[in-house]
């Protein structure tokens, strides 16, 4: 089956591609996290008005309505971009609130921003700036709406992490698991975006490097590392897609081919991480250079939504 993105699906990349690169160079990126909440209110305020934090509330609650292809499309620039603060977890949370059938006012507009948590309350993405948290119990979904936060700490600087405490919440009708394959599956977008930005950025640096009197990209090692960086690249690409469109779609396979994509994309993410900043050479490791704060996005986001062992235990237990 060939499969490629419509002509929609295109317009909606590279609308998200123009501005992402515009209002979040790494430039600005490097200044938000160096703020206590990686969070730059004005710069939200902006990304809200293009519609992109109501991506995953449909139109009858005041969102986009995208369906999931586009959102991930979106959420890779997002990644390329390395956009910091609460973008992911403000559209799994709505995810989830959305599938209840109503929606507090403020969050399809930005003006308020949710985030989620699971029954252990920690690890919590941007929860001090949020308004809401979406936590799974082994009752069931609440929202929560009264809530204190303490700060942990996390190798992604431009992603906030803290642990919350709360007394009660307002139960959500089913649909958690759906939104956080949801929130799964765009952060498999992300990371993806993640990956092709090193890729550029190592190509690039492979090209003008040059070491015993020639470009450092002319030598066959360099070349083969390259080549495994876009390989790895491609293939999360084509996972996260189609784990998109079987959701978009719900498809039988749907939650395998998340899990799938990643279970994939942990380690593609991860290696291709590992091999910029080889290429790099000394450079990879030093403050100034960007590639290690990519680095840390993938290396935090492999964790995140289910390392590597746990999907593919989910795997094992939904084909056999």
């Amino acid at each position: 089956m060939l499969f490629g993105l419509t002509e929609t699906q295109q317009l909606t990349r590279n609308a998200a591609r123009e501005f992402f690169s515009a209002e979040y160079p790494i430039a600005e990126v490097r200044r938000i996290m160096e703020t206590e909440t990686a969070h730059d209110a004005a710069l939200w305020r902006k990304t809200a008005g293009q519609g992109w934090c109501g991506m995953t509330i449909p139109e009858a609650c005041g969102g986009m309505g995208l369906g999931l292809v586009e959102i991930a499309a979106a959420m890779e620039e997002a990644g390329r971009a390395l956009v910091p603060g609460p973008l992911l977890a403000h559209l799994t949370a709505c995810a989830a609130i959305a599938a209840s059938g109503s929606m507090p006012a403020g969050l399809p507009g930005g003006e308020k921003i949710a985030t989620f948590a699971d029954s252990t309350k920690l690890f919590v993405m941007d929860a001090a700036i949020a308004d809401y948290v979406v936590v799974q119990t082994p009752e069931g979904a609440l929202l929560v709406d009264s809530f204190t936060v303490e700060p942990m700490p996390g190798i992604d600087l431009t992603r906030r992490l803290y642990k919350i405490h709360f007394e009660s919440g307002e139960p959500l009708d089913a649909g958690f698991d759906r939104a956080l394959a949801i929130g799964t599956t765009l952060l498999c977008a992300e990371m993806t975006g993640a990956m092709q930005k090193m890729l550029d950025l190592t190509v690039g640096y492979c090209k003008t490097r040059k070491q015993f009197g020639k470009a450092i990209g002319a030598y066959q090692l360099v070349q083969a590392m390259c080549a495994d960086m876009l390989v790895a690249t491609e293939s999360a690409r084509s996972a996260t897609y189609y784990a998109a469109y079987a959701l978009q779609e719900n498809l039988p396979e749907a939650l395998t081919a998340v899990s799938v994509a990643k279970s994939f994309i942990n380690e593609a993410a991860r290696q291709t991480g590992n091999n910029a900043i080889q290429c790099h050479g000394g450079m990879g490791f030093t403050w100034e250079n960007d590639i290690h704060l990519y680095y840390r996005r993938a290396k935090a986001a492999e964790t995140a939504f289910g390392d590597t062992a746990w999907h593919r235990e989910r795997i094992a237990q939904f084909v056999l």
